[in-house]
Order: C-alpha cells, then structure tokens, then sequence
C-alpha cells in the first residue's frame, strides 16, 4: 500500500494496521532467521562431509599404496619370526630403511583418528557460522523444556562471551547439552574446551531441538510452544465433544473397542477368502498385488475425439473472458481497499493480470504483447485483486459452477478427490527452495494441487521438494471454500504417514494412497496375532492402546485445533512428524494411524473396485498436472519470484486458467453430446472415460500480425529510447 493510500484512513484504523503489519512482520523475519540458521547448520554439516569424501577420493591411491607397504612388510615380519631371521634384514629385503621412515611419515599426514567422523574438519568452518550468530544469539529468545534447559545456559553463556568479548569458555560452563559424538572435539587434549567446538555444537543442538519442539522462539509464528497451536485446555474442557465436528464422538475406551472390532472383522473375512483372492499373493510373509488391467474400452479414446473434433477453436484470451461472463468467478476479486468488484476495463486488465501469471510469461511480456493495457494497470490489478482470499473466492466459483453441469456428474459425484505434485524449477536464490536430485544441481519447488472427481481443481498451495506431501493432504481437504463434499481423498506412496492416517479419520475422511511399497507394509493389530493364524506373518507389532487411552483426549484437541482453524494441518503435522519418539501425542496419534492404515490395506488388497477409484484418481490429477505444464510454458517452465507468497500467486493464477479451461470444455462438450443424441449416435457409456481438459483447440500463444506498412529501412531507422 502507497503512502497516498494509506493516508486516507482514519487514525485509529492506521495504528491497528501498523500494529498488525508490524506484529507479522516480525514473526515472518523471525521465521526466517531460524530458517537461515537451520540452513547454514545443515550446509556446515554437508560441507563436512562433502571434504572427507573428497580427501578420501584425493588420497586413496596413496592410502592404497601405504596398505600395500604395511602388507608387504608384516609379511616379512612374519616370516622372520617363523624361519629365525632378523627382522630388520628381512623388512629391509622388502624395503629400504629410507623408504620405511618416509612411508611413515607420510602415513601420519594421511590418518585419521581411529573412530573418524567429519566433526573435526569442522574446525575452519566457524568463522563462517560467526558472521551471525552473536546476531541471532543476541536478537531471539529460546525457551524450552526442562531437559533443554542445559543447552538454553549454553546460549546464554555465549551471548555473554559475545558481549564481553571474552575468548575462552568460563569454568563450569554447561556440557550436559554435548552430544556424545562432539565430546571428543569439544575437549581440547589438555581438558580444556575448545570454543570453536563448543559453539558449534551448541548451535547445531539448537537447530536440532527448535526442529524436534523442545526449544521454541517466542514471537515466532513456526516455532512457538506447541500449546499455543490448540485450542486451550479450559475452552477444551467445556466443549461438548458433539460440537467439535469430529468424525470421532466416542471414549477412549469405545474407541479403542470400536476399531478392535472394525481390524477384526477385516483380518477375519482376510483370512477366510484368501484362496479368493485372486489378484493377491502372500508369499515370504510380504503382500504383492497384481497390477490392474486396462477397464478403458478402446472406442473411448475415438469417441473423445469425435467430440473434441466438434469444439470450435477459440484463444485463451476469448475462453477467459466467456467463462467469466457465464460464471462470474472475476467478481469474486474483489479489491482489497474499495471493496468494489472489477468493472467495464477492469475486467480486461484482470484477464491480462492472470493470463501473465498463470502463463508465467510475466506482466512485462504481457503489457508488450496485449495493446492497450500497461504493465503498471496489470501490477496494479495483481497487488490489490489478486490476493489469497480473493482468488481462492473465484476458485471456488468455477468449481462450484462446474459441480453443478450435468456432464460434470458422469465423472464423479465430488466426494473423492485425489492430490499430487508438480515440481517447478526456480531460477533465482529463494529462501523457501532447496535442491533436489530431479533438478540436478539446480533448484525447486512443488505446486501441490488438489482434484476433484469432476475434474476441477479447489485447492493449490507451493511447498518444499523436499517435504513430504502427506504433512499437506489435511489443509486442502479442510481449506477450500467449493461446494464439494470430500469423503475420499487419494495421493500416491510419497502421500502418507502412519499420522496422517490417523488425523484424516479423526476429521471424517477415508485417506487411500496408492501403495507401491505394499509388500514392506506393517500390518499392526489390537488382539493377539496367534488369533489370524493365516495372516500372523503378516502382522508386524500390536498398536499400543495404553498409549492412545492415555493420550486420547489431547489428540482430539489437536483434531479440533485443525478443524477449527487454530493450526494449520501442515504445520502441526510437520511438528509431530520431527518430534522425538518419546513424545506421547506424536506416539498416540502414530497408533491410532497405525489401526487406519492397517484397515485401509485389508479393504486395499479385498476390494479391486477401491483399487480402481484410486487410480482413476490419480491419473485425474496426472492429466491435470500435464495441461498445467503446457500451460505454465514461459520462462521456460521456471518459478523466477524469490517470495513464497509470489511464487503462490503464480500457481493459483495458473489453477484459476486450469478451471477456466476446464468449465469451458464441459459447456461445449455438453453441446456436443447433445448433437448426438439427436442424430442417435451419442455412447451415453463412453461419457464417463472422457476428460475435460483437452488444449488441442485452445490457442496459448495468441496471435502475431505481420505489418508490411511498419517495416523500417536502413535509412529510416525507429528511433531509440533516451
């Protein structure tokens, strides 16, 4: 917001706006700094690493070589003693004294201690790491558990020494914190402690424990004390259990009953049918199930033609413009200082603004190739309409307008929905990306985007390669704003977590990924294995119903806490999922995915019809990727914003064209099944195995005049810009 904008308000309104910019700004940078740290941590790590396996591949020749001469001379060792000779006659036989003495000497440069690690290459990497830390040390303040607090004293010791400009660690400085591995390096020979060391593991023990929970940052917004994300404890305690929306509204102790019950059924009628199950073998106590046959009919795909063949060719430009008029999805952009809906050229300008990002041509390539429209009128449209409320407004418009086509309902009822990610190279130093092998030494992001069995996408967000997917499955089925019902959600292998499996059941939604490593699945169950004789192979471990009895109440908080907005599901899932094996809830809720899974692979392996809504979901969300791809060609493919925000706004301008395209398809694809059915040809059948989101017939690219009339000679040339 300009100053002149800005100006316009009222005082009070002006501070709570500064208050408010200034409280997330901070929480943002702090974020940030422990995001750097955490980097800088890992990068100092890998940099250890990455020397001893260069030292090790630079001197292997001549560590080979000393292995030969120490061979060759226990050998003559040996022999002397065995046949009476003296000993150094015989090394000398072998090797000159000279060459023995050098040989030594050049072992000693060579070795390293007996129990090496990269730990003590470390040692001239510390200056790097002292560029900032007094900084972060000084700035943030780190509160934690009791069992941190020894390393809390260490912190608070080197920002003294930092201050002071003290040099050596003071006497009875605390050591409790030193993970064993580092001991040996944070001693110094004499007993003394070496600073660089203790430093060193003081700050990487940091990064470890504000990773695991037991260290927080206050004012962060990532890093909090993990109460502060739930709802708390006293507005728990008067919440009636039937008001949390929760799919659960049971006991501890009928909980644990009614999913004894529902594993037992599943083992029993496993057991039982197992000669009946044709496409599964259990062979070597490990699961395999056969691959699925092709359902499609072969006429399907020449049907599909034969109703795109009757789609008029149209621009992009054009179809944005049609399917907004029909749906009215750009009055949803709504601006963000006048509350007024785009109006007469507005509109235009908008189109433009979302054709550039959506592109990702850019609004400057997009100014020169659309006459009358600049790029400040395009900047201005995406700074103040194009915000998160707004498009995930107009988002939810098209894929409600497109819930409610006829054609629409051949393909699905809008109660499944599957999700999957497209990693998108980004060509500039951001904060939010990390390399990755797929990039090879480059680096990316993921749009992580969310279909729907009718094939509209309502919900996209950009995450770290690196991350799972599976800590972000609970924020688009919880946070869009459509009309669908998700009752199935579907992702692939890398799409799920034992935790994952056990939120989404708390929160009312069958989670089925598609299992490529079923045969090293765990099945876990609440009775007795010897009570599955034919499966008891099979059965990898007993869920831990202590654990969960004793946690139960606290693992619906934080179910509730996610339902009702307090914290985001990637955010509390990514939580639990670093946290240490002895925390009880991230334990609780682990047993309690533990129970799902093992339920959702008897149905997987019983039921070829789930098997098959899984992966017709799935290759929903593949062609869904494929026409983003084709879509997303400028820069060739690349995220070039350094933001997340920015980069997020590209995607979802990218997800608002996808549902343009794919309203518009239905429309006229509906038109043409119409035609048929008046002439009597039209295969009803065959309209569930067609898709809308076909391109053939859509122009991206636009059109380009050729002017005989503008061509400039060589005397005659267009006049510079001063």
């Amino acid at each position: 917001m300009n100053p002149h904008s800005f100006r316009r308000f009222k005082e009070n309104k002006k501070y709570a706006i500064l208050v408010a910019y200034l409280v997330t700004l901070s929480q943002d940078l702090i974020d940030q700094a422990i995001e750097i740290h955490d980097r800088q941590m890992m990068i100092l790590q890998s940099k250890g690493r990455k020397t001893q396996e260069e030292m090790q591949r630079e001197n292997g020749k001549a560590v080979n070589e000393k292995v030969v001469h120490f061979a060759d001379i226990g050998a003559a060792l040996i022999q002397a003693r065995e046949e009476g000779l003296d000993p150094f006659s015989a090394i000398e036989k072998v090797m000159s004294w000279d060459k023995i003495v050098t040989s030594v000497e050049e072992a000693k440069k060579l070795a390293r201690p007996m129990d090496y690690d990269y730990l003590d290459l470390l040692g001239n990497r510390f200056s790097y790491l002292r560029k900032y830390t007094p900084a972060l040390l000084k700035s943030l303040e780190f509160r934690s558990t009791k069992a941190t607090e020894p390393l809390l004293r260490a912190l608070k010791t080197l920002n003294e020494m930092n201050e002071s400009g003290k040099r050596k660690v003071p006497d009875g400085s605390p050591l409790d914190f030193v993970p064993k591995r580092w001991q040996k390096h944070v001693y110094d020979e004499e007993g003394t402690i070496n600073r660089h060391y203790y430093e060193m593991a003081a700050l990487t023990e940091l990064k470890n424990h504000i990773r695991s929970g037991d260290v927080y940052v206050v004012g962060s917004r990532l890093h909090k004390d993990f109460e502060e994300y739930l709802v708390p404890k006293d507005e728990w305690k008067t919440t009636n259990l039937k008001e949390t929306r929760l799919a659960v509204q049971l006991s501890a102790e009928e909980y644990i009953e009614d999913r004894r019950k529902a594993l037992a059924q599943r083992f029993t009628w496993v057991s039982n049918n197992l000669d009946s199950l044709e496409a599964v073998n259990i062979e070597k106590a490990k699961l395999r199930v056969d691959r699925l046959e092709k359902d499609t009919p072969e006429e399907a795909r020449n049907f599909s033609l034969s109703l795109y063949n009757m789609l008029p060719r149209i621009k992009l430009t054009d179809l944005l413009m049609e399917v907004a008029h029909w749906t009215g999805f750009d009055e949803m952009l709504i601006h963000a200082s006048t509350n007024r809906p785009p109006k007469g050229e507005e509109k235009v300008i908008l189109m433009a603004a979302l054709m550039a990002m959506g592109t990702n041509i850019g609004l400057t390539k997009m100014a020169d190739a659309t006459p009358g429209i600049t790029y400040h009128q395009m900047a201005n449209a995406a700074q103040w309409r194009l915000y998160d409320d707004a498009i995930n407004r107009a988002q939810a418009t098209l894929v409600n307008f497109q819930h409610k086509l006829a054609l629409a309902s051949y393909w699905g009822d809008g109660t499944t929905s599957s999700s999957d990610g497209m990693r998108v190279q980004v060509g500039v130093s951001s904060l939010h990306v990390k390399a990755n092998p797929h990039y090879g030494t480059g680096k990316g992001a993921t749009i992580y985007r969310f279909t729907s069995d009718q094939f509209s996408s309502f919900h996209t967000k950009v995450i770290n390669t690196n991350a799972r997917d599976a800590v972000h499955v609970i924020d688009g089925l919880l946070h869009h704003e459509t009309e669908l019902n998700i009752e199935e959600h579907y992702t692939d292998t890398a799409g799920y977590t034992d935790q994952v499996f056990g939120l989404s059941h708390l929160l009312g939604f069958r989670f089925a990924p598609r299992l490529r490593d079923l045969a090293d699945a765990k099945l876990y169950t609440i009775q007795n294995p010897s009570d599955f004789p034919e499966l008891e192979s099979l059965l990898r471990g007993r869920i831990n119903t202590k654990i969960v009895h004793e946690n139960f109440d606290d693992v619906l908080r934080l179910a509730h806490s996610i339902r009702e907005g307090k914290v985001s599901g990637s955010l509390i899932m990514g939580k639990l999922g670093s946290y240490a094996r002895q925390n009880k809830l991230a334990t609780a809720l682990r047993e309690m995915g533990r129970v799902e899974k093992t339920i959702f692979i008897l149905d997987y392996i019983s039921n070829e019809a789930l098997r098959r809504r899984i992966q017709r979901g799935l290759n929903k969300g593949e062609a869904m990727n494929g026409l983003a791809r084709t879509l997303f060609f400028g820069k060739r493919g690349e995220l070039r914003e350094r933001g997340l925000q920015d980069q997020l706004q590209s995607a979802s301008a990218l997800n608002i064209i996808i549902n343009a395209i794919s309203v518009w398809n239905t429309v006229y694809l509906t038109e043409a099944t119409k035609l048929l059915k008046e002439k009597g040809s039209l295969r009803e059948d065959l309209l569930k195995h067609i898709s809308p989101l076909g391109w053939e017939h859509i122009n991206f690219l636009g059109e380009y005049t050729f002017d005989t009339k503008k061509i400039a000679d060589l005397h005659s040339l267009r006049p510079l810009i001063h």
